[in-house]
């Protein structure tokens, strides 16, 4: 059941991402807004519209990128794993009550979410059905340590690195979307102040935090689970396959969308970008020792 809940992120995921590339919005989306997305684009050069599309797709990435690991996380017959569903599902599925932070409860997003939530609860139980000895304290101990003057070891470093930075910037993603909505460089991008988009459509705001405060949940979720897969995974071919699928369908549709829409203010792309780069040095590091299982722990 928790592999059907992967294949079900990502799908979903895919299904984000295609829809917002077709630059129209979902139906309880324009009854929402009172408007559609060919009428909203006709204001400001489309860039509101835009900057949606953006966040969508980042969106649809991340959950792609979650499904992924979760695929992974599902074969892994430890009492480790089960406590890492435990807690990504609990980020995961929690983000969803974020509407009640900027007031537009997305009913398909709902829809979604509860329909998952049985899934994830019944894998969650069959999968605690022997008694584990290890509590949750057991996620903090890594299976190996290796000296950082070896490929593998400094390759695993940048990995965990990106891993916490997508954790603790998904978060900022999250709290934003829930409070301010935008940072600087987003109004500067978008060419309006936060009122004058309230005295555009008094909806719009709710509807674009919703977008940023599911997004940064998903990064949140998808950080984290990717920090723990790395800390408590043997290195091994399979890992290193799921780390490099997962990086990129979470890091190139966060990065490719921003030129595609213009948006390319290098200090709002910097920490992605950085990120991206430090995430490809990880890989490309502990490839041969985890492609050719060449490993020896220190």
């Amino acid at each position: 059941m928790l592999a059907v809940l992967a294949l079900c992120l990502i799908l979903s995921g895919l299904f984000a991402v295609f829809q917002a590339i077709s630059g129209k919005f979902l139906p309880h989306d324009e009854e929402f807004l009172g408007m559609r997305a060919e009428d909203l684009c006709a204001l400001q050069g489309c860039r509101i519209v835009h900057f949606m599309i953006h966040d969508r797709v980042s969106f649809g990435g991340a959950i792609i990128a979650i499904g992924l690991l979760y695929l992974w996380l599902a074969r892994q017959q430890q009492p480790w794993a089960w406590w890492l569903f435990l807690l990504s599902g609990a980020v995961g599925f929690g983000s969803f009550f974020a509407y009640l932070g900027y007031g537009y409860l997305d009913t398909w997003h709902g829809a979604a979410t509860f329909a998952l939530l049985p899934c994830f609860l019944f894998g969650l139980v069959r999968g605690h059905e022997s008694p584990f000895p290890d509590r949750i304290c057991c996620l903090a101990r890594p299976t190996w340590r290796f000296s950082l003057s070896t490929s593998l070891g400094l390759g695993r470093a940048c990995l965990l690195s990106t891993a916490a930075g997508l954790t603790i910037g998904g978060l900022v993603i999250f709290l934003v979307g829930m409070t301010c909505v935008f940072v600087p460089q987003d109004l500067q991008y978008i060419g309006l102040e936060t009122e004058e988009m309230q005295r555009l459509n008094p909806r719009l705001l709710p509807l674009i935090a919703h977008d940023r405060a599911g997004f940064g949940g998903a990064v949140c979720c998808c950080g984290l689970t990717m920090f723990f897969c790395i800390l408590r995974g043997n290195p091994s071919r399979s890992l290193w396959l799921t780390l490099a699928l997962a990086g990129t369908a979470g890091f190139a549709p966060a990065i490719g969308v921003h030129p595609a829409i213009g948006y390319n203010d290098l200090v709002h792309l910097a920490p992605a970008m950085l990120g991206g780069i430090l995430y490809l040095a990880g890989l490309t590091l502990t490839f041969r020792p985890m492609w050719y299982c060449k490993v020896t722990p220190t």
